[in-house]
């Protein structure tokens, strides 16, 4: 008996996810509850066991395909006679025709199912807001898939698609040729983590409206106390890197100035201030960047912020984080260590409203107060804040707040309960 086994639900909020891996082939037998197939939602990879033991017939998604939620997966023989039938219940005619790439359940009147729509979950929402029935827009990007240029401008989904005159151009203007032959070194598919980090960068920039503010830290006493910690924190087999202390500077600039501890309700036209404190990590991974999420980061310690912020990062590396680890953050921090240059423009983590980039501290020669020259260590900060709900002002007066509590480090273990 053929068993059709469909994407099942796997998380709050998520339509659809996209083939990372395929752990059989077809004709392969496999045991129930045998790792199936691996998907992807939101930068998190899920491993979806086998439903039942039998034989795979046929794989109805290929790597790199986007399937709904219901969509069908795979067919399993499982060697079970099929049920029998009744006189009084017709059969459903047969589906003709491959299955749709994007995993769209088949209609319930028998009738083949619609044509899939290929669209980024961005675009879905701009032909959402602007009325406009995708099935109706024929797709530019690869594959046919829709991009916001065939959009257009605003119209209803009742009203037909414009059609210009038959002597009117076409007002799209025609790719470039392929480039081909010993130009190509490698063509490298987007896909997997790397479609998601492009469709949600590109949606940041489409959506906020950036602006960068920097500023230059002393971090000479910040050097001293982090040392003196990690001989504590490190015996225990945990590093202590700046990234605790950076962490525990932001909480207590947000606590200042809450409007950038918020995420943009576009639909609603609001700024939702956050009552809790959830900061992302962007941190690298093998398949692209990733952002793990330390919860309630205001309740915890240095040495337990290390701790965490370790082990999202070793998981994060191995693929193995969920996706409630990697969703959920009110403010990002990115910094790339060592190797943090001098300055950048981080790119918001939408919906936040803010990301603190931070770069390496390096010594260099300064002026002191008594007019004389000296080493210190010093590192720059790069806020980037959505213009649109921030002012320039709030954020100069964020990264003021971050700056007095790096430079003077004692003052992150002076709050009172």
């Amino acid at each position: 008996m053929a068993f059709e086994f469909r994407l099942p639900d796997i998380g709050e909020g998520v339509a659809e996810g996209e083939v990372v891996q395929w752990f059989v082939q077809e004709g392969d037998a496999i045991r129930e509850d045998q790792p199936l197939v691996s998907v992807l939602t939101d930068k998190a990879n899920v491993e979806i066991p086998s439903p039942k033991t039998g034989r795979i017939a046929k794989i109805h998604a290929a790597v790199g395909t986007k399937v709904k939620v219901g969509g069908l997966l795979v067919t399993i023989d499982t060697g079970d006679p099929a049920p029998a039938r009744s006189a009084a219940a017709p059969t459903k005619p047969a589906e003709k025709g491959p299955p749709a790439s994007s995993g769209a359940a088949s209609s319930t009147n028998g009738s083949p199912p619609p044509a899939a729509v290929q669209a980024s979950p961005y675009v879905r929402r701009l032909a959402t807001e602007r009325g406009i029935d995708l099935s109706t827009v024929r797709g530019s990007g690869p594959g046919g898939r829709v991009v916001e240029a065939d959009l257009g401008g605003p119209r209803s989904s009742t009203s037909p698609p414009p059609s210009a005159p038959a002597s009117a151009p076409s007002p799209r203007v025609a790719p470039p040729p392929p480039v081909e032959g010993a130009e190509v070194r490698e063509r490298i598919p987007i896909r997997g983590v790397r479609r998601v980090i492009a469709e949600h960068m590109s949606e940041s920039m489409h959506r906020a409206a950036h602006f960068t503010y920097v500023e230059e830290v002393n971090a000479t006493e910040l050097v001293v106390v982090r040392d003196r910690m990690a001989k504590h924190v490190e015996k225990d087999g945990v590093r202590l890197s700046y990234l605790p202390f950076l962490v525990k500077a932001v909480v207590a600039g947000l606590k200042a100035h809450p409007r950038l501890n918020a995420t943009v309700d576009d639909a609603r036209e609001e700024l939702v201030v956050r009552a809790k404190y959830h900061i992302g990590i962007a941190a690298a991974a093998p398949e692209g960047l990733i952002v793990p999420v330390v919860r309630d980061a205001d309740t915890k310690s240095v040495g337990q912020l290390a701790q965490e912020i370790q082990s999202l990062a070793e998981r994060g590396r191995a693929g193995k984080l969920t996706r409630g680890e990697l969703t959920g953050s009110t403010f990002t921090i990115s910094s790339l260590g060592a190797l943090g240059g001098v300055l950048a423009t981080p790119i918001l983590n939408y919906p936040e409203v803010g990301i603190l980039g931070v770069h390496k501290i390096q010594r260099r020669p300064v002026y002191r107060a008594d007019g004389t020259i000296g080493p210190a260590d010093l590192m720059n900060l790069s806020l980037s804040l959505d213009h649109r709900v921030v002012d320039g002002i709030d954020g100069a007066q964020f990264v003021a707040t971050v700056r007095q509590y790096l430079e003077d480090p004692h003052q992150l273990f002076a709050e009172l309960a």
